[in-house]
């Protein structure tokens, strides 16, 4: 009976706001998150969190318009990039956005990490918050290392063929996980599709759950606050998240959205030349946030590779991630911690150096200077030509055939997966670097093209054509198509 009067005494909210609020309960939840209290007050150190927030959620509305041209296939991908940079309104902008957003959440999340470590908030019962931010730092470098390749461009080409070449040197296990990223022993249409899966599903996925997980037990544990602050019994006077707090994430959040902004209208993103397997003289290079990795892969060779590939990253893994569980002490101050920020001292000095001694000799080495060069000059020239649609009235006519015989449908996808058409073009039309293979069946029979094929001339092998070694069966199949490219 009293909790009838209450109910009834209580004045309802009038409007839609009222309505959607006695059906959700909205106005409690959004209490629940804005009056989380923060020990010591707002500072600008703790904006981080939300900005990465900010640019996750940026991440996903732009890569699902770019998900909606996009084609993840080796014959097909170059070509909707180039669609969506040079065709689509505002394409540039949109792609541009999404990959130096990548960037800025490698640059924030670090930030963000830095922060934490630095303020000794991983301390007291946040053994898990920590735990989650180390494994979604993980995921960040994931989801840009899938993504660099879909462009399917010379550079993006290239730098990822480095990258799974380097998982190979992984002691053991190392070229079942090279041929499992790339969908077999070299790069093609199943490694672009493997890559466009875990770049746009597996991936993401894991960083919503992560995220959740985080949000859930930084709400748990609450916040640390200040370096001085006792990290199980906080004693200073706690003030709210809202309203400031939320004002100096909005003020990161803006700068973000007016740097990436300019930085996409006056230096968009560009894209290179399609790429091109048999081009021996391309230099690949990753993105920034990859070169420290790739200067320290250079130090190790032979059988040292298992110290520096596997067992010392390994090691400094574990020793970041068991942090929480080694340093047990409630002491935060930074300057009461020597250990502490001289370990993380040396290791962002380390990998700032090694990423600029690797830019270092880039600069000194005449050859590898002059060959970078020339690949800007070619992505530059690249990027001022009109866009052109890739499919010729001969490639559209093979595609035709190859629906109609279902060997020859086995064998373009065989084709494509050896990375034939990167050279001789989709439909076999031919390019720069191969010759085309219309009208091969008037020249050829199926056992001279089968020797060819496994036993290329002196002149095939200059132009970059490999042995292929494959079963009889997908041999045929291979012959069939290429038989039927008229």
């Amino acid at each position: 009976m009293s909790s009838a009067h209450t109910s009834e005494s209580r004045p309802r909210e009038s409007g839609v706001w009222g309505w959607l609020n006695r059906r959700t309960g909205v106005d409690n939840l959004l209490r629940g998150a804005l009056d989380e209290p923060i020990p010591g007050g707002a500072r600008f150190a703790y904006v981080f969190g939300s900005g990465l927030l900010f640019i996750f959620i940026s991440q996903v509305i732009t890569g699902v318009f770019l998900a909606l041209y996009y084609v993840p296939s080796a014959d097909h991908a170059h070509t909707t990039v180039a669609y969506i940079t040079k065709a689509v309104t505002a394409g540039s902008f949109l792609r541009s956005l999404h990959a130096y957003g990548a960037g800025a959440m490698v640059v924030v999340l670090f930030l963000h990490l830095s922060q934490t470590y630095i303020y000794g908030s991983y301390k007291g019962r946040r053994e898990l918050l920590w735990l989650s931010g180390c494994v979604l730092f993980g995921l960040v470098l994931a989801m840009a290392f899938t993504g660099y390749l879909l462009p399917w461009d010379q550079r993006a080409y290239f730098a990822t063929a480095v990258g799974t070449n380097a998982v190979s040197e992984v002691p053991w296990i190392g070229e079942s996980i090279k041929r499992l990223m790339r969908g077999g022993t070299e790069m093609g249409t199943l490694t672009i599709s493997r890559f466009f899966v875990a770049h746009v599903f597996l991936i993401p996925a894991f960083v919503f759950a992560l995220v959740g997980s985080h949000i859930f037990l930084f709400r748990k544990a609450g916040a640390a606050g200040p370096v001085d602050e006792d990290p199980y019994h906080p004693k200073q006077a706690a003030a709210l998240f809202y309203p400031r707090q939320v004002l100096m994430d909005l003020s990161l959040t803006a700068l973000l959205i007016a740097g990436l902004g300019l930085l996409c209208f006056f230096v968009p993103m560009q894209l290179g030349p399609p790429a091109n397997p048999a081009d021996t003289q391309y230099v690949p290079r990753p993105e920034w946030y990859y070169l420290p990795i790739f200067q320290w892969l250079k130090y190790w060779h032979g059988s040292a590779a298992i110290i520096g590939v596997l067992i010392i990253p390994t090691l400094i893994a574990l020793a970041i991630v068991a942090l929480p569980f080694l340093d047990r002490s409630t002491e935060r101050r930074p300057w009461k911690r020597p250990a502490a920020m001289g370990a993380y001292a040396f290791v962002v000095f380390s990998l700032v150096g090694l990423g600029l001694r690797s830019q270092y000799l880039d600069r000194h080495d005449p050859g590898v200077a002059l060959q970078l060069m020339k690949q800007n000059a070619e992505e530059n020239e690249y990027a001022r030509k009109s866009f052109e649609p890739e499919l010729s009235s001969a490639s559209l006519a093979a595609a035709n055939v190859t629906l109609a015989d279902p060997l020859a449908a086995k064998g373009k996808t065989i084709f494509e997966g050896q990375s034939c058409n990167a050279c001789h073009g989709d439909g076999g039309v031919g390019t720069a670097a191969a010759p085309p293979l219309i009208g091969v069946r008037k020249k050829f029979s199926p056992d001279q093209l089968a020797d060819l094929f496994k036993h290329p001339t002196a002149k095939m092998n200059a132009g970059g054509m490999p042995p292929i070694d494959l079963p009889p069966d997908d041999l045929n199949a291979l012959i069939a198509y290429v038989e039927s490219l008229k």
